[in-house]
């Protein structure tokens, strides 16, 4: 068998500045979990028709996100739907008399 040997890379950077940026983003991230603690015990004090009104808002937010088809695209994937439905009807026909014919012949 052959023998794997693992290259020794030596650290010739100075790594003492990202482990400060990585210590940094640790203790954003424990503050903003704190933060998001926060926030939600104060929608907890926050009576029913506030809540509502904040969730109202979410939506009306959420739908002006939304991609809105044009009139054009809608009836050009109206048009396709129904054409590939009549031509599911008819093959699904032809096969039933295909075999009604087959049925008939051999019984």
């Amino acid at each position: 068998m052959a023998e794997v040997r693992k290259k020794v890379i030596e650290d010739t950077y100075n790594t003492s500045s990202i482990k400060k940026k990585e210590q940094k983003k640790a203790d954003e991230k424990k503050s903003k979990k704190q933060v998001r603690k926060i926030k939600k015990n104060d929608n907890e004090k926050k009576n029913l028709f506030t809540r509502f009104m904040i969730f109202c808002h979410g939506v009306k937010s959420e739908f002006k996100k939304v991609h809105w088809t044009s009139k054009n695209d809608m009836v050009k994937y109206s048009v396709a739907t129904i054409i590939f439905i009549l031509f599911c009807s008819l093959f699904f026909y032809i096969i039933d008399v295909l075999f009604a014919l087959v049925q008939s012949l051999l019984g």
